[in-house]
């Protein structure tokens, strides 16, 4: 499932659609158009334009659209997270648990978890199609994902990869909500999903479901660097998927660091698994 690593892949491989006129938009599947957009409208807006910078807030993949001049340096192009104001409408890309992007029939994951490896034509939800006869294609056998014009962003928190103490202690300030539901709360946190957060917590020695609220200073610094941290290795090996709890994240499943039977809760309408050990 696409959580904000793998939109990360995502929009890295986004860039390369960068300068490239848009010489047609297909929405076979008028379902995944949101926010009240029609398909007359977006290929209005897109068709005879070009993508200026590729973005991410959490999950959320933003593409600019004519933002910057033809002759601007290549660093002025903004990609990465970030929350600059475009001049132009942004195209949002949600990609929901099983949405996949494709740039020129290539994809920056080959699998997603929980996801098969078929690529079925019904499965094709977006195209932007390129004068140069490339392509921007979204395909998502659950049709849980979307794309709209101008998503709010300002519903979304901090994102996960460069939150700071302050936002983080912001995030989590009085409340009594579990702590991995704080997590996944997109508008606190952008960008965490079930097993991010559930390797983060492993790794950090923290109750799952111990209040938000209720954790000591040391206890949030802590959270932080290992949210940094598995942020970082996670996306060096490949995806959220790759954590060292994920293998033990089954029924019958055993704490990695110390063999204890691992618990299994819903937490956060999240099937979730911590070690009652050394989780407290």
């Amino acid at each position: 499932m696409p959580e904000g690593l793998e939109i990360e892949y995502y929009r890295r491989l986004a860039e390369r659609t960068v300068a490239r006129p848009i010489a047609r938009v297909d929405t076979p599947d008028a379902w995944y158009l949101k926010a009240g957009v029609g398909a007359a409208e977006l290929a209005g807006t897109l068709e005879g334009a070009q993508f200026t910078a590729a973005r991410r807030i959490g999950k959320l993949l933003l593409l600019d659209v004519d933002v910057a001049p033809d002759d601007a340096p290549a660093d002025a192009r903004a990609v990465g997270t970030g929350d600059r104001d475009p001049a132009g409408p942004v195209l949002g890309l949600r990609f929901g648990m099983t949405g996949v992007l494709e740039v020129d029939d290539e994809r920056a994951l080959e699998k997603l978890q929980y996801s098969g490896t078929r690529h079925d034509p019904a499965w094709i939800r977006f195209r932007v199609v390129f004068a140069d006869g490339g392509t921007l294609v979204m395909r998502d056998p659950r049709r849980l994902g979307g794309v709209e014009l101008d998503p709010r962003v300002d519903r979304l928190g901090p994102d996960a990869l460069s939150i700071t103490p302050a936002q983080l202690r912001d995030a989590l300030a009085g409340s009594d909500a579990p702590l991995k539901a704080r997590l996944l709360d997109q508008a606190r946190v952008a960008g965490l999903g079930n097993l991010l957060t559930d390797e983060i917590l492993w790794r950090a020695g923290l109750d799952p479901a111990r209040p938000a609220g209720g954790l000591d200073d040391r206890e949030r610094r802590r959270l932080l660097t290992h949210t940094r941290t598995v942020l970082t290795d996670l996306f060096e090996r490949g995806g959220s998927h790759t954590g060292d709890l994920m293998g033990a994240r089954t029924r019958g499943g055993h704490c990695p660091r110390c063999g204890t039977a691992l618990q299994r809760r819903t937490i956060g309408g999240r099937t979730t698994y911590s070690c009652p050990r050394h989780q407290r």
